[in-house]
């Protein structure tokens, strides 16, 4: 007989339980890294920007342009990048955004896009892409489809309101873009200060109500004085990012190559995060530190 001289085996006594137990351990340690991951990779979206608004938390923002800078921006904290027109200057060596393309702007957006897993790709229509309300939107859904951008960025107040509003009815997010307005330097007679007097600033919070109203989800304000950014701020419900707009907007951006002192005769507004910092990682984690922290910009960057 089969156990004849033993015991017949107890099949409970036989199982070792350790190395189930440390499968089932592993597994759900396994699962819980990927849910972590999923959350720290999980893309942003525009009503988590407009709740870190409400929530006082400050956004950071800075130019991308290629695939290997957009992954050090957004292994450093970066929330948004944008793929401004200012590659014109800064990687093309134009003297300003005007000679820029839209062939140009898909390329740039393509190539950040790509390499991009949790921040909002903000993309630049350029200089007369958005004339009319039907041009803007096969040009933005140039940038969406072919892109890879989240969202679109316009220049201008007033005369730009119908085009936001074609926009935002075929479901395209869209950033607007008050003060300074490179795409029209020429007009405005260099890259002055804006909205310093009394009229300019009146007209500058009645242009920032009204593209609210319209629908644009994001708005940045550039090189106006710091007390009407802040008025500009606290009145919208969206949030505003500044560049040269003081220390009381939602967010900050700032041309990459200038945040790095790469710019000759850089801006007021402008800092060297690079100099003194552990290379080009430390020194956007060191941007987004100092902006997260309110310590930048300080009244030294500002108007």
């Amino acid at each position: 007989m089969m156990f004849l001289f033993s015991k017949p085996p107890d099949p409970f006594a036989m199982t070792d339980l350790k190395p189930l137990s440390r499968s089932l351990s592993d597994s759900a340690t396994r699962r819980l890294s990927r849910s972590l991951s999923d959350s720290a990779t999980r893309r942003l979206s525009v009503p988590e920007l407009t709740a870190m608004k409400q929530r006082g938390e400050k956004i950071t923002c800075l130019t991308a342009y290629d695939a290997g800078f957009a992954r050090v921006l957004e292994d450093n904290g970066v929330d948004v990048l944008l793929v401004g027109d200012s590659l014109g200057m800064v990687v093309q060596g134009h003297a300003s955004t005007l000679p820029v393309g839209m062939d140009d702007m898909v390329y740039h957006c393509a190539a950040v896009s790509r390499a991009s897993r949790r921040a909002l790709v903000v993309a630049d229509l350029p200089f007369m892409s958005y004339s009319t309300s039907e041009q803007a939107a096969a040009n933005a859904a140039r940038l969406l489809q072919q892109g890879g951008a989240h969202m679109v960025k316009l220049e201008g107040g007033y005369r730009r309101a119908a085009v936001v509003h074609h926009l935002v009815d075929q479901g395209i997010p869209v950033c607007g873009h008050l003060g300074l307005l490179p795409q029209s330097i020429h007009q405005l007679g260099g890259y002055k200060v804006q909205g310093k007097t009394e009229k300019e600033a009146e007209r500058l919070i009645e242009e920032a109500s009204l593209l609210e109203e319209t629908g644009i989800s994001l708005l940045v304000l550039e090189c106006i004085p710091a007390a009407l950014a802040a008025e500009i701020t606290a009145q919208l419900r969206i949030p505003t990012i500044g560049i040269g707009a003081g220390n009381y907007c939602d967010g900050q951006v700032l041309v990459l190559y200038d945040m790095l002192g790469l710019t000759p005769n850089m801006p007021r507004f402008c800092r060297d995060f690079l100099h003194g910092a552990d290379g080009i990682a430390g020194a956007v984690a060191n941007y987004v530190a100092a902006v997260r922290s309110g310590q930048f910009p300080d009244a030294e960057h500002s108007y």
